[in-house]
């Protein structure tokens, strides 16, 4: 049941802009309970993008999120990349352009330019989710084993279509309870690492991050995140204790210190 996003637009691979919608994502997908198992940015590349959503395909993502790529402009290719993919052909959604002229107040013999019917362009297969801070809506299509569902690119636009429509149906799916924690200890990230790898060999459903860049100029502490993931809270919960004990008990064998608190 893993999760897969990918950040479409060549400006984001040049570094012209940075893609917080990423890391917005994943915090959010990390709090409904999801399991978000690779990040991927790609350019506005046919081939390339072909090639990348194939192969989410073919390891049997469950949920393929895509960002971007939705809007008026040439480079704007992702429903029509998606829908070759899935086998289909790109169709105007006669709803999404109801939507559309109600929001602009138009009659339907108003002529609607070519911008909003490209934004209204989905793979005929799609069911279409409106976007209710921007134009382009998300797109969901079923293909195999994987459900493409793609979200403009604007934050302000994705946030609101990932809130209203994907959140939902993240912790619909996956109901898992995500419990975490910090911790800090007084060692270099080469004398944690090892222990860290021990504590994740005994408990497999708690992830350990040791942040050395967080580690104070003027102090000693680096924090160590601990991250347990059940489809019961109370079992998360155990996990994580008995996972933090053992960390501790590991810390204080080195003769290093061991906090729930920094300083």
């Amino acid at each position: 049941m893993a999760i897969e996003l990918f950040s479409i637009g060549t400006e984001l691979v040049l570094g012209q802009i940075q893609d917080t919608n990423a890391h917005w994502i994943a915090q959010q997908i990390l709090q409904t309970g999801g399991e978000l198992r690779r990040v991927t940015m790609l350019r506005d590349n046919r081939d390339e993008m072909s090639e990348a959503l194939n192969s989410a395909v073919e390891r049997e993502t469950s949920l393929i999120l895509t960002t971007g790529g939705l809007g008026p402009t040439p480079d704007d290719m992702t429903v029509e990349i998606i829908a070759s993919l899935v086998g289909t052909k790109p169709v105007v959604s006669e709803e999404t352009i109801a939507e559309f002229r109600k929001r602009r107040e138009m009659s339907d013999n108003d002529p609607l330019n070519e911008a909003l019917t490209k934004m209204a362009t989905v793979p005929e297969t799609a069911v279409v989710l409106q976007n209710p801070a921007g134009w382009a809506p998300c797109i969901s299509v079923a293909h195999k084993t994987s459900t493409f569902m793609m979200m403009p690119g604007p934050p302000r636009e994705m946030k609101a279509v990932f809130e209203t429509h994907i959140q939902p149906l993240i912790a619909e799916r996956y109901r898992s309870e995500i419990i975490t924690a910090r911790v800090y200890v007084n060692m270099f990230e080469a004398e944690t690492s090892p222990l860290m790898q021990k504590v994740m060999e005994r408990h497999p459903d708690v992830y350990l991050k040791a942040y050395v860049a967080l580690r104070k100029v003027d102090g000693d502490t680096m924090p160590v995140d601990f991250v347990s993931t059940s489809t019961d809270k109370e079992d998360a919960e155990s996990e994580l204790q008995l996972a933090m004990d053992y960390f501790e008990e590991l810390v204080v064998e080195a003769g290093k210190r061991f906090s729930l608190e920094d300083g």
